[in-house]
């Protein structure tokens, strides 16, 4: 008999899961199932401003986490990836400032460096330059925000850390786990001293060849079509527009809205995975609903050539610190960022990608005219001139990014084990969970399709 499963959640761990399952397990029937209008999740991208493809989320994901190098690969990708063409970002502190080299996520590596900047006083400075010879400290609370401060004092966490790390997961460090950022986790886990562990780290990173950052000329949307495209060629089932509602017991296996399953794969956002869960296992429905995610918003902005500054062209973007934010989070030139996004003459629309909001600053239900007013105002008084749309796109993501409390390695290992003994065949994968960029979604997907493969391995026999 052929094994059936049920995938919900149609982004990219959902459809990595399905595509890679279908790969271990030929054969097996496989539904996925998405509550939204199309898959892909977060990942989206559609036209603006004369470009076909133009990121609404992420637009970029790393290569030297493999995983989604190799499945770019494995579907044929590989000769649409481009990379930044510009990579000079800054942090607007009062004025532009120069991120200084030799950065691991915000955590220093090079002294010298950092005392040429002018983004931290000589306070500040000083205070950083006592690292190296403080005892170490290891975790300590499991806050990213804590332990930097302890390590380098409070400027080098609201100027160069948090910020950056606020600006990838939407964060406030202080309340963000070590687990989240497993770089600064491994820097804290392993070396005595952070800066001299990030040295060692980023000699590797040197030593190591190509780009740092890929992504689909056509967009990150490509991705998670062509994975789409895969999934109907191998006769996946993929139905858009349907939510899930109920998972009952049945016999050994499980109902999922009524229609029969031998395992379920849930790769949505743990607070919709909550009440999905509440009748099979009281105890991780328990811990899922205490899961906290943050809401954003991207307005995307095309800017006439004539009005934009040709220094700019030559910077990627900027970082806004919490102390000195309204609403804007961090800037990206997208028009200098990425080649194939350049107009075609020096006249030609610029394009701005400009986050809003973060964790504790929901602002998704702000009206459009709100949003785009707090755009154009914040980044015209970062920038020193009033922005002249030609054209605007908003974008919300509400309750997009998983935010990884002190203690969330601990509570996700309690979650699974919790499944695994009150309701086994039922599995949970995505961003509120092990990872939250691009490539440790795909590694979820990857994992939990091998264990499903084992776990069904009697149903195939």
């Amino acid at each position: 008999m052929s094994a059936r499963i049920t995938i919900v959640g149609g982004g990219i761990t959902g459809l990595t899961t399905a595509y890679r399952f279908s790969k271990l397990m030929p054969g097996a029937q496989i539904t996925l199932i998405e509550a939204g209008d199309h898959v892909g999740g977060k990942i989206r991208s559609s036209p603006f401003a004369g470009i076909a493809g133009v990121d609404e989320g992420a637009d970029a994901f790393l290569t030297r986490i493999p995983h989604a190098v190799a499945l770019a690969a494995e579907l044929g990708l590989t000769d649409q990836l481009t990379s930044p063409a510009v990579v000079s970002a800054n942090v607007w502190w009062n004025g532009m400032h120069e991120i200084p080299e030799g950065l691991l996520l915000g955590v220093p590596s090079d002294l010298a460096t950092l005392a040429r900047s002018h983004l931290l006083s000589w306070r500040g400075k000083l205070r950083a330059g006592l690292e190296p010879i403080l005892p170490g400290t290891g975790v300590g609370a499991d806050s990213v925000g804590r332990l930097i401060r302890k390590r380098f004092g409070r400027q080098v966490h609201e100027r160069l850390v948090d910020p950056l790390v606020g600006s990838i997961y939407a964060a406030d460090t202080d309340r963000f786990s070590l687990a989240g950022v497993p770089q600064i986790l491994d820097l804290a886990s392993n070396n005595r001293s952070l800066l001299i562990g990030a040295r060692r780290a980023r000699a590797k990173v040197k030593a190591a060849t190509g780009p740092i950052f890929a992504a689909p000329t056509g967009g990150m949307a490509v991705l998670t079509d062509s994975l789409a495209e895969a999934l109907a060629a191998a006769d996946v089932e993929i139905r858009t527009g349907q939510s899930v509602t109920s998972i009952e017991r049945s016999g050994s296996g499980w109902l999922v809205d009524g229609e029969v399953a031998d395992a379920v794969v849930l790769a949505t956002p743990a607070r919709t995975t909550a009440p999905l869960v509440g009748a099979i296992s009281g105890d991780a429905a328990k811990a899922l609903a205490t899961f906290d995610h943050a809401g954003v918003v991207m307005v995307t902005l095309a800017v006439a050539g004539t009005d934009w500054p040709r220094e700019l062209s030559a910077k990627s973007g900027y970082l806004v610190p919490k102390p000195v934010q309204n609403w804007v989070t961090a800037v990206s030139f997208a028009s200098s960022k990425w080649a194939h996004w350049r107009p075609a003459d020096a006249d030609g629309d610029v394009i701005l990608r400009i986050s809003l909001g973060r964790d504790g600053r929901d602002l998704t239900d702000q009206s459009d005219d709100a949003l785009l007013n707090a755009a154009v105002t914040d980044v015209g008084h970062h920038l020193g001139f009033s922005l002249r749309p030609t054209a605007h796109r908003i974008t919300r993501w509400p309750l997009a990014f998983p935010q990884y409390r002190p203690g969330h390695a601990k509570r996700v290992t309690g979650i699974e084990a919790d499944l695994a003994r009150d309701a086994p065949g039922i599995f949970v994968a995505g961003a509120s969970y092990r990872g939250i960029g691009i490539p440790a979604c795909i590694e979820q997907g990857n994992s939990t399709a091998s264990a499903l493969a084992d776990f069904l391995e009697p149903v195939r026999n």
